[in-house]
């Protein structure tokens, strides 16, 4: 069974992004890094799913400030960058796929999927909100072509936070990035074997 994972390269003026970082490290998978470019991300990633034919596709992002790797249960229709994209692009208000619906759930075993990072040592939980920039951009991409195209495939889309590296000085949390290359591991076993999904709270507040 062919697995894709995607990273990112970096964006913000950051030296290095972990989501790419961590994916080259997960064994058995094809890895491809896609620019933090709205509109060149997607065709990168068709590309890539046109090249490899996989059947579980895992988008992975930076999400600096969460202290924890985060599978994300649901890509919303709308680019809202707070800041611009590595090719000064900065869309507000404007759709991923036009005429396409709200939003899309991801087709990965969300909660299986967390639990076996977590059973893998590695703090991890749901997250109802993948953003706006071009993370959420790729995972709606990614569902939609999923909904219209390719409907035997699994995809959604994990979060992960800053590397050490990234954060000296500042009071905010890391994750070594082979801790989170062990958490992916998992997530790809469970996404590739779970057929259903676990009933386990994985709800917010807020």
């Amino acid at each position: 069974m062919t697995v894709l994972l995607t990273g990112f390269e970096p964006f913000d003026g950051a030296a290095v992004n972990p989501s790419w970082e961590a994916v080259k490290l997960v064994p058995g998978v094809r890895a491809v890094q896609l620019p933090c470019v709205f509109g060149q991300a997607l065709e990168h990633l068709r590309a890539a799913v046109l090249e490899h034919d996989p059947a579980v596709v895992v988008c992975v992002g930076q999400a600096g400030g969460r202290p924890d790797v985060t599978v994300e249960r649901v890509a919303v229709n709308i680019d809202d960058a707070r800041i611009p994209d590595n090719a000064g692009r900065q869309p507000i208000d404007e759709p991923v796929v036009p005429g396409g619906p709200a939003a899309y759930f991801a087709t990965l075993p969300v909660k299986a999927c967390v639990v076996a990072a977590r059973t893998a040592g590695v703090p991890a939980s749901v997250s109802q909100s993948a953003g706006t920039f071009v993370c959420n951009h790729v995972f709606y991409g990614l569902m939609h072509l999923i909904a219209t195209e390719r409907p035997e495939v699994r995809g959604g889309f994990v979060h992960v936070p800053f590397a050490p590296g990234q954060v000296l000085g500042q009071a905010a949390p890391s994750m070594p990035v082979a801790m989170v290359a062990e958490a992916l591991t998992a997530i790809v076993a469970a996404a590739v074997s779970v057929e259903g999904d676990l009933r386990l709270v994985g709800g917010s507040l807020h």
